[in-house]
């Protein structure tokens, strides 16, 4: 485990917390992640989330977002202080400048030693989000997106969609609505890149251990369906 600097498209520098593989064998080479955070920052939660990924065989990186804001954010979902200064960043974010940061990252990871030269995304909550626009927007080789917010006003963007993309959708997730919820289904119902999973009863962030509606049976589902997803495309 370790931190980097990345050179930002329009100038200027980011830090990115960087996880090696630890389960591949001698001279085998591992595809790369880049793991997008929450609205919290690269905080313990996203660095533990690397070295899970990292023990998978993946060389995963997560760079920080908020760098243009407040450099090295790290929050918790605890305080309510700590939720408002998250949704402060979070509304104060470029996204399409994050975005640009993302494939900066994937362009990183990707020119590494130790990677396959194939690279994906995978993000939650905001970073669910930031998945679906590297779908639209960035040649990754595959993406992940846990309960990204207001990817419906993202359809629009779907038919530029052209590598496989794995959306996991909380049923009741309380930054969505049924109908939004429906409108997204719909909306990527007919492309065959999408793979869009609902998990029943599931709330938003089920997938945060520790965090207020964690469910580690759905959780334990969704990231065995991403590691598969990932290894059929990044393999």
């Amino acid at each position: 485990m370790s931190e980097v600097m990345i050179d930002a498209a329009d100038g200027g520098r980011f830090s990115a917390y960087v996880a090696e593989p630890t389960v591949t064998s001698a001279g085998r080479l591992a595809g790369g992640l880049v793991v997008i955070q929450e609205i919290f920052g690269v905080n313990a939660v996203m660095r533990e989330l690397c070295d899970w990924y990292a023990s998978q065989g993946f060389l995963a990186v997560c760079p920080d977002l908020f760098w243009r804001q407040q450099p090295g954010v790290q929050l918790t979902d605890k305080t309510e202080a700590e939720w408002n200064q998250a949704f402060a960043l979070m509304n104060g974010m470029d996204q399409d400048k994050a975005v640009e940061d993302l494939k900066a990252a994937l362009a990183w990871v990707r020119g590494q030693e130790g990677c396959t030269g194939k690279a994906g995304s995978v993000g939650y909550c905001l970073g669910g989000r930031l998945a679906f626009m590297m779908a639209t927007r960035s040649d990754a080789d595959a993406n992940v997106g846990y309960y990204g917010v207001g990817l419906e006003g993202l359809l629009g963007e779907a038919g530029k969609i052209a590598k496989p993309l794995l959306l996991h959708i909380a049923e009741n997730d309380k930054f969505s609505s049924p109908d939004k919820r429906d409108a997204l289904l719909a909306g990527v119902k007919g492309n065959k890149w999408v793979t869009a999973k609902v998990y029943p009863g599931m709330d938003h962030a089920f997938a945060r251990p520790g965090g207020e509606h964690y469910d580690r049976d759905a959780a334990d589902e969704a990231n065995r369906l991403t590691v598969e997803f990932f290894r059929t495309h990044l393999g």
